[in-house]
């Protein structure tokens, strides 16, 4: 069963280093940028195989010069379930019985 991890974290970094931090964010894999302000705060969301790499990555964010604080906000686990065989727009649905 195959698993993708959806985190989202809050990095506090110096106003002063903003692009800088930004920048060596979205060098990291999997890491996109939704948003900051210009006191510093960085809105991180990434996408991953597994649980391990969101701590390396946390870790890797958190070491960062001019880093000063790297929260997670947001956890999610989607597990890969089914397999269809037609993509999902030529799916359609069967009534069956009395509705």
């Amino acid at each position: 069963m195959e698993e993708v991890h959806i985190s989202s974290l809050v990095v506090h970094a110096e106003p002063t280093h903003l692009e800088d931090v930004k920048a060596a964010i979205l060098a990291l894999p999997g890491s996109e940028i939704y948003g900051d302000d210009p006191h510093g705060k960085i809105v991180v969301v990434m996408t991953t195989e597994n649980q391990g790499f969101i701590t390396t990555t946390i870790d890797k964010i958190s070491n960062l010069e001019h880093v000063l604080n790297v929260a997670l906000v947001y956890h999610h686990i989607e597990k890969e379930t089914e397999t269809f065989d037609k993509p999902i727009n030529d799916l359609s649905v069967e009534a069956k019985g009395d509705v």
